[in-house]
């Protein structure tokens, strides 16, 4: 008989995330497949009414840990849109150079010490350092040069406070942004080299038909702005996006997932979307090594994403690179505004996939609506759909090797409960058939 597991994970708050999945089987039939994510609500939206739009960003920020600049660009932008404010040039190259800064260090983080590992048969990244030693100082190094960017334009490096409404609290120093060069030279080429390491690893087979969602952009690799783009739909623009996708509560998860509204399905986002559909608005340095790597697009292995994630880190380091050396001035910081009831919306590429900002503001530019559907949840129904195609072929396995490969599996889309090596709780149901 089959050793049957069962347990209650207590909600924690502040966490970046506790998990459990559970599987129930009738013989060889897979009858559920639930991914329960137990954090409990944090109310964000509803603590953001009645705040005023300069608080926001700071208090969007503290969402997450690992990507804050994504929720300050999120509502910075649809608040700037409900409010009809259009900033310089120069600012918006210095927003897109802190998203290069959060890339870097939140992919740099899961590729060498949340994901590695599982390629490399390690319990942690820090047994994986005691054989990939040069791999693991390596990896530490690039992602201090994303935190060291977040804290020379964002204030700090962890929740940074220096974006706001209409531009920058304060400009950021010329000379400390064209201090960082150096190092962003040297981390180019070790970023290169990370990803032709990462893509020698041994990947599962596991090809699927996804829709893949994320935004689009003319002239750049999208990070900030640009419309929503589809593999298998026209694209359509952000004002959209509710009208198209929705969020929905299930009984076995705090987590709202996500789904295509008409047809109440899955869909992908996050780097392996990214890459999919803007290959072409790579940087040079990325674009070559995807040939040189053979990453043929689209790929449909999600256990690949984490070449799809050096790509971008490269891709990160050399837009940076290049804003490093301009190293925009600011003059004024912030522009003036005024305020006036509005609402708009916008949608920025987090890390871990397209995030959405909504806000409704009056005349006295306090907030009076909000809607933040974030990446993980858009996953969440996609993760739950890989699963289910996936056991079959690992069911033979013992449970515990059951476990491992669907860690595997749900960490190679980084959700945000995936802050530690080992956060998944496998309980497997057998019955009779």
């Amino acid at each position: 008989m089959s050793e049957s597991r069962s347990i209650n994970v207590k909600a924690l708050t502040r966490v970046e995330g506790e998990g459990a999945l559970h599987i129930r089987l009738a013989g060889d039939a897979i009858e559920a497949v639930e991914l329960n994510i137990y954090e409990p609500p944090r109310y964000f939206e509803a603590l953001l009414r009645g705040r005023s739009v300069e608080d926001v960003p700071d208090i969007t920020a503290r969402i997450c840990g690992i990507c804050p600049v994504a929720y300050q660009m999120s509502s910075i932008h649809a608040i700037e849109n409900a409010l009809k404010i259009r900033c310089s040039p120069e600012t918006r190259s210095l927003r897109r150079l802190l998203y290069c800064g959060e890339w870097i260090e939140s992919h740099v983080l899961h590729m060498h010490l949340l994901h590695a590992p599982d390629f490399l048969g390690c319990e942690s990244g820090l047994e994986m350092g005691q054989s990939y030693p040069d791999e693991l100082k390596r990896g530490l190094r690039l992602k201090k040069h994303g935190n060291q960017l977040l804290s020379v334009l964002g204030g700090r490096s962890v929740h940074p406070i220096n974006s706001t409404v209409g531009g920058f609290y304060r400009a950021p120093s010329r000379q400390r942004l064209q201090k960082l060069i150096p190092d962003f030279e040297w981390g180019l080429q070790a970023a290169i080299e990370a990803t032709r390491w990462v893509a020698g690893f041994e990947f599962p087979e596991f090809q699927q038909d996804y829709e893949m969602i994320s935004l689009s952009h003319p002239d750049e690799y999208p990070m900030n702005e640009g419309e929503i783009a589809s593999n298998k739909r026209p694209a359509i623009s952000v004002d959209r996006f509710e009208q198209e996708f929705q969020e929905y509560q299930v009984p076995h998860s705090t987590a709202l997932q996500a789904c295509r509204v008409k047809e109440n399905s899955s869909y992908l986002v996050g780097p392996l979307a990214r890459v999919n559909l803007n290959r072409d608005r790579l940087s040079a340095a990325a674009k070559r090594l995807a040939d040189e790597l053979h990453f043929e697009t689209p790929c449909t292995n999600i256990f690949r994403s984490i070449i799809a994630r050096g790509l971008e880190v490269v891709h990160a380091y050399e837009e940076a690179l290049g804003i490093l050396r301009r190293a925009p001035v600011l003059t004024p910081a912030k522009i003036s505004y005024d305020y006036h009831s509005g609402e708009g919306c916008a949608a920025t590429e987090a890390p871990r996939g397209l995030l959405y900002h909504r806000y409704a503001v009056d005349e006295a530019g306090l907030v009076e609506k909000t809607q933040i559907i974030p990446p993980t949840s858009q996953n969440q129904l996609q993760i739950e759909m890989d699963l289910i195609r996936f056991l079959p072929g690992v069911l033979n396995e013992d449970d515990q090797q059951t476990a491992r490969d669907c860690e595997r599996l749900i960490r190679s889309y980084d959700p945000c409960i995936s802050c530690s090596t080992h956060f998944l709780k496998l309980d497997i149901e057998r019955l009779e058939s």
